[in-house]
């Protein structure tokens, strides 16, 4: 009698830290073949949703920006814009610069946290940041990344008041607008960061990256003048180009019988990826001039569909974020006022920024108080998860003839091509090979 040998793998996730809590990553494979697969977050509601009911709409903004460490500006922003679209808020040029040069500063320092201290380790074969600064060669590298992003949240500081959970926008403008000289002082430090920048797209062209590239439908803001940040239409690699207010027409989110986290998905069922990759590929004409040059000098095709390019996109993006920047404060006028009057109103509007690792969506209701009745946010991890359950049932049948060690690090690496929120652990896979 023969006995059939069944090779049983297991991969799991034990804690993903930036999803306030923890979560596990399952997969298990027989004989080569992957039967089943499963990214669970099995954290407990936070509840901001709830949080926001019944509050005045002046405290949302500084509710919203304590949901993440990393890009509170993004929520605060997402706020700010659909409240004001119930009020009939129109705010003056100054004040619309003056967002725009918080998103670069959020940008900046998120994306250079994410590319040099959570991912770049992935790709150099060392532990983590830590462990590449050891090396005399690499220690200039961690350097210069510890700088550009000091660079970062120096600006939000001087804009929002703080470097983390800022506290200077509202709706309407802002509580207190800096002042030119304030903006002036960073202009050295900024015009560094943007040769640092360009110095780290080349860093990042020259990685080995995997052969994977699956179809995607990339999707992300999109803007007739300028790179998406936080105004646009919806547009996607497979032609969807929508309002903003149509959005939860063709996107829906569904709970998962694996995960406390929500997983959102086009209403076909599909999956879709949002992010720096996506914005890069559907929005290359709009980027900075040294931005271009400095992605064309990498010699790099885009639109690309290997995600493991993302963090050449973020490269890229934090070279565009640290030349608007500069641009911005150049021609920077105090607004006057800071803050635009608000009246309460009763109504319902959503709005839709890219925050640093992919389009944040918000929609309220308010009553005639001005008091919220209904809040709903989507994170971009959450618009992620899909498909990265659907990246990893793709990439690890080709691995698993690799060592153990091996096996692990690639899936590690997979899951940071989309966001700090899920890799600000350096290594949070154990692997557990399991042969009967």
């Amino acid at each position: 009698m023969t006995t059939k040998t069944v090779t049983r793998r297991e991969i799991k996730v034990d804690y993903m830290a930036r999803v306030e809590g923890e979560g596990a990553l399952d997969i298990v494979t027989e004989n080569g073949q992957v039967t089943q697969l499963q990214l669970r977050i099995f954290e407990p509601p936070r509840f901001f949703e709830a949080f926001l009911q019944g509050r005045h709409f002046n405290d949302v903004p500084d509710i919203t920006a304590r949901i993440c460490g990393i890009c509170p500006v993004a929520y605060q922003m997402s706020s700010v814009h659909a409240l004001e679209k119930i009020m009939d808020i129109t705010i003056t040029p100054e004040i619309r610069a003056l967002r725009r040069l918080f998103y670069c500063a959020e940008w900046i320092e998120s994306h250079v946290l994410h590319i040099y201290l959570l991912h770049a380790p992935d790709f150099l074969g060392y532990e983590s940041a830590i462990a590449m600064a050891a090396n005399p060669e690499l220690k200039p590298v961690v350097e210069r990344a510890l700088r550009m992003k000091k660079i970062g949240n120096q600006l939000l500081a001087v804009i929002g008041g703080r470097e983390v959970h800022p506290i200077s926008p509202c709706v309407g403008g802002w509580y207190r607008a800096p002042r030119r000289e304030e903006l002036l002082a960073l202009k050295d430090e900024l015009e560094w960061g943007l040769q640092a920048a360009i110095e780290t797209v080349a860093l990042t062209g020259t990685l080995d990256f995997p052969h994977f590239a699956p179809e995607y439908e990339f999707v992300s803001l999109a803007h007739p003048d300028e790179f998406p940040m936080n105004e646009g239409r919806v547009v996607s690699s497979q032609g969807l180009d929508i309002e903003v207010e149509e959005f939860e027409t063709y996107f829906a989110e569904e709970h998962v019988a694996h995960s406390n986290a929500l997983h959102a998905q086009r209403t076909n069922g599909e999956s879709y990826f949002v992010g720096p990759l996506a914005r890069v590929n559907l929005n290359l004409e709009l980027l900075s001039p040294e931005a271009k040059k400095a992605l064309i000098k990498t010699g790099l095709k885009f639109p690309s569909h290997n995600p493991f390019m993302s963090i050449v996109a973020r490269a890229v993006e934090t070279v565009h974020a640290f030349e608007e920047a500069l641009h911005i404060i150049n021609a920077y006028q105090m607004p006057q006022p800071s803050r635009m009057p608000v009246r309460p109103k009763a109504g319902e509007a959503n709005h839709i920024t890219e925050a640093p690792r992919g389009m944040l969506y918000h929609r309220y209701r308010l009553d005639e108080a001005g008091l919220v009745q209904e809040a709903h946010i989507w994170a971009p991890t959450s618009q992620n998860l899909k498909r990265i359950e659907d990246d990893l049932r793709a990439f690890v049948p080709g691995i698993l003839e690799l060592p153990l060690e091996d096996a692990t690090w690639r899936c590690e690496q997979l899951v940071r091509n989309y966001d700090p929120c899920i890799s600000c652990a350096t290594h949070f896979l154990r692997l557990n090979i399991q042969r009967r």
